[in-house]
């Protein structure tokens, strides 16, 4: 069977419904997409992996050429959820409209992966000196539990991954990190007439919230990276929920608040868990309540790829950008974790992103196309760097 067009594959991973959500209801398997792209890949000739990370998610690592180094170009084939009703197309077809190719998934970032394979095609017929490596994931807009899972199985991947992510193809070499957290305050409700009789969770909560606004200070002082558009870290109280009774004549026995934190890069996650805990523990004992700090999900670390690094110079003098930062989070800090430099850089735009109507400009389609196969022939073709390169 021949290969479908650019469009016609475009069309096809956006009609491939692949939703990752923590709730159950709305989560999806993403097997089509990697079953798709396996299909189109092994034809041409790439050796396929496919991965079960859990029940109905997958990860694909499909390789072309053998050996060490080489490229990896990365991707999650996962979408957001998405409702219906705030489309005005349908968001499973791929429709233009306006000069740009809508659906779901078209910008972050199953397109990317028909952009990679029509870099590669004019390519097949020459030696691959080194390999190109094609990574699509599972359940990046969710757990991250597809690039995790690769992370700690630790085999090594590439000299270089580039993820597609939405960056108005200018390089990106930094981001903050995610961290999602969860504090639960069991105390005593009891008549509001005597408070001998109860310890109120929700002053309780009011004090760690103080002492959280407080490490959000000390921190926004502490550390500053003018790169980033926000350039302290950030600290979002995202929802609160308490009391167990709808009038106020009871004190109130439990309160929860879930809490976003957005690390710059040298700030660990762990050291950040424990200052907060040190500041939570006393109001326990003040208010004689019992706290329990958890995150909702493991963090995604802060990510720094430093900016004399081959890749981020290559990225840079190929796309006319300087490297920049971001705050949203990525998949890179695993793929760095596994020895390759890595960068951000896909054709999308972030403002669109996760948004009805999503869509990819496509005066944006041919020039990803050249970049990709750019970097395809640097890392591939080549047996290595030289000067002139860099």
């Amino acid at each position: 069977m021949p290969l479908p067009s650019m469009q016609d594959q475009f069309a096809a991973l956006i009609a491939a419904p692949s939703v990752s959500c923590t709730q159950p209801s709305l989560d999806q398997s993403n097997r089509a997409v990697i079953d798709l792209l396996a299909g189109w890949l092994g034809d041409l000739g790439f050796s396929c992996n496919i991965q079960q990370v859990s029940p109905g998610k997958f990860n694909l690592l499909a390789s072309f050429g053998s050996g060490p180094g080489g490229l990896v170009l990365a991707g999650h084939s996962d979408t957001v959820p998405y409702d219906d009703a705030l489309w005005q197309t349908d968001p499973l077809k791929l429709t233009e409209v306006d000069g740009r190719w809508v659906g779901l998934g078209s910008c972050d970032m199953k397109g990317f992966f028909a952009l990679i394979i029509e870099a590669v095609l004019p390519l097949l017929d020459q030696p691959f000196k080194q390999p190109l490596l094609i990574l699509a994931t599972c359940d990046e807009e969710s757990s991250m539990s597809g690039a995790r899972a690769l992370a700690e199985a630790g085999r090594p991947l590439g000299r270089a991954a580039v993820i597609g992510e939405p960056t108005g193809l200018k390089p990106i070499r930094m981001h903050k990190g995610i961290m999602m957290e969860r504090i639960d305050i069991l105390g005593q409700s009891g008549h509001s007439s005597d408070p001998r009789l109860g310890h109120s969770a929700l002053e309780a909560m009011h004090d760690a919230i103080g002492e959280l606004r407080g490490l959000r200070l000390l921190w926004q002082r502490e550390f500053n990276n003018p790169q980033f558009s926000v350039p302290q870290p950030t600290m979002n109280f995202g929802c609160i929920h308490g009391g167990d009774n709808p009038n106020p004549n009871r004190i109130c026995g439990q309160c929860s608040l879930e809490f976003d934190l957005r690390p710059l890069p040298g700030m660990d996650p762990k050291v950040l868990r424990a200052e907060i805990l040190r500041k939570l523990n006393p109001v326990a004992e003040r208010h004689q309540v019992k706290i329990d700090y958890k995150p909702l999900f493991p963090e995604v670390p802060p990510f720094e790829q430093a900016e004399d690094a081959e890749l981020v110079r290559i990225a840079e003098k190929l796309t006319g950008h300087v490297a920049e930062a971001v705050a949203f989070g990525t998949e890179a800090p695993y793929l760095q974790r596994l020895g390759c430099e890595t960068i951000v850089l896909g054709p999308g735009d972030i403002a669109c992103a996760h948004q009805p109507g999503e869509y990819l400009e496509m005066s944006r389609l041919q020039p990803t196309v050249h970049l990709l196969r750019q970097l395809i022939e640097h890392y591939c073709l080549t047996s290595a760097p030289t000067s002139q390169d860099l």
